[in-house]
């Protein structure tokens, strides 16, 4: 089984990065500050499939005239930039990853990322994957926020309340499918450029506040609908105060490193959870963390690494979130229990990976042991031969930066169970840790099991 483990010492940007594009991004020595990584699963069909091509091509061609027809004038010719772009990150990864909303379809691919993030990330606007936009904030991958819009339900007589405008784009997509957006920030300095920005851009029908979201906007409730972008550990009263009675709220609620993206509908002045997925957004500042209680342990703590906890419905792996063709499968030769987890295709553009965010703080573990099982089936990398399956980690920094990269792999070809384990230095400064696996852009089969990282000295 090939194998290889190596370590970049360096920034690389992104919020699922690829080996190809780590390698690069290291050999160039490109810096860049990381996003935050969020996820959910879904598993609805895809809307242009099982369709006649004539009727699927008129419904888009009406959709989208009716999103560029809220759009401004401005708006409209930043959009005959990163045509390509756009079309293929629709095409490729929103569609794909499931979302059928036309209109969010539509709304994504007409509105122009590249204007929301800074000068020098501008080529990197399309890539599924948060970027910085400063103070330690992100603007969100374009995924998360047509999953999270999407959930919304939106109307075009909707009011909706956001809490955390970043750079806009989020209030930017909600904006042609909705009545109203009013959305709030709580750092000063990007709430006032984004206010700025979007009305230089002609979005009549956002709004911006600068304060703490925990209070929400009472002077325009009841919203019938909320999203929230941070994570507190409860649901903000005042929030669900503001909720009209019916609406939905879009919020990830739990601890640092373990948290559930709900859908809530408010009925009878209570909300009541209408779907769960695992995900992981950066914590939700102000009252929010003052109020968070929570134990942090001084070791790594990987959930469920084993794959043996599994979710009553099945519909998702505990623990694990950015799901993206992963499937829980009984395998009775694995060494570490019957439940494995499984990645399949045999087409390298499909998105295959599993994450996990924890504590790895530099400060009191020097060294880390990163370990995992892995068995493969007619592996073959794809055309770089860095896409390759892979257990990838990811170190960050109190602000969220990628400090560099340490993986086991990269495996091809057809191999029975093999054990992998490798001990690593963590910098001093290395407080979070992302774990991911999957096939990278490789084809073939291969699963994995008994994946962990332990203090080591």
């Amino acid at each position: 089984m090939s194998f290889k483990r190596v370590f970049f010492a360096t920034l690389i940007l992104g919020s699922t990065l690829s080996p190809s594009e780590a390698y690069s991004q290291a050999q160039s020595g490109e810096l860049a500050q990381t996003g935050d990584p969020q996820s959910i699963k879904l598993t609805k069909p895809n809307p242009l499939k099982n369709s006649k091509p004539e009727s699927t091509k008129a419904s888009i061609e009406t959709t989208a005239s009716d999103i560029r027809g809220r759009l401004s004038n401005l708006v409209i010719s930043e959009l005959t930039g990163y045509v390509d772009e756009r079309n293929k990150l629709v095409e490729r990864t929103i569609v794909p990853g499931g979302v059928t909303d036309l209109r969010v379809i539509e709304a994504i691919r007409n509105t122009p990322r590249h204007t929301f993030v800074p000068d020098a990330l501008k080529d990197q606007s399309y890539f599924d994957r948060a970027l910085p936009i400063g103070e330690s904030q992100t603007i969100s991958s374009p995924y998360i926020v047509a999953v999270m819009t999407e959930a919304l339900q939106t109307l075009p007589t909707d009011s909706v309340l956001e809490i955390g405008t970043g750079s806009g784009y989020q209030a930017a997509v909600l904006s042609p499918l909705v009545q109203d957006v009013y959305t709030i920030e709580i750092v000063e300095s990007i709430g006032l450029d984004t206010r700025n920005f979007l009305e230089k851009l002609g979005y009549e029908n956002i709004h911006t506040k600068i304060g703490d979201g925990f209070q929400g906007w009472v002077e325009h409730a009841p919203f019938q609908k909320i999203i929230v972008t941070c994570s507190p550990s409860e649901v903000p009263k005042p929030l669900i105060d503001q909720l009209q009675e019916g609406g939905l709220m879009v919020i990830p609620v739990g601890t640092s490193y373990q948290q559930l993206l709900h859908v809530f509908r408010k009925l009878d002045g209570k909300l009541v959870s209408e779907s769960i997925r695992p995900t992981l957004f950066v914590p939700m500042t102000g009252q929010a963390e003052s109020e968070r209680r929570e134990a942090r342990s001084n070791r790594p703590q990987l959930v469920n690494g084993d794959f043996e906890d599994k979710a009553a419905d099945g519909k998702f792996i505990p623990g694990w979130y950015y799901e993206f063709n992963a499937k829980l499968v009984q395998d009775d030769k694995s060494p570490f229990g019957p439940n494995v987890v499984e990645f399949r295709s045999d087409d390298p553009d499909e998105p295959s990976m599993l994450i996990q965010g924890f504590r790895l703080d530099g400060r009191t573990t020097r060294r880390a042991k990163l370990r995992g099982a892995v068995r493969s089936e007619n592996l073959v990398r794809g055309p770089d031969p860095t896409q390759a399956p892979m257990i990838q980690l990811r170190l960050l920094d109190e602000n969220r930066e990628v400090m560099g990269v340490y993986w086991l792999g990269f495996y091809s070809g057809t191999h029975k169970w093999i054990v992998d384990e490798q001990t690593f230095p963590i910098p001093e400064k290395c407080r979070e840790a992302i774990l991911q696996i999957g096939l990278f852009g490789a084809t073939g089969m291969i699963r994995f099991d008994g994946l962990s990282v332990e203090s080591s000295r």
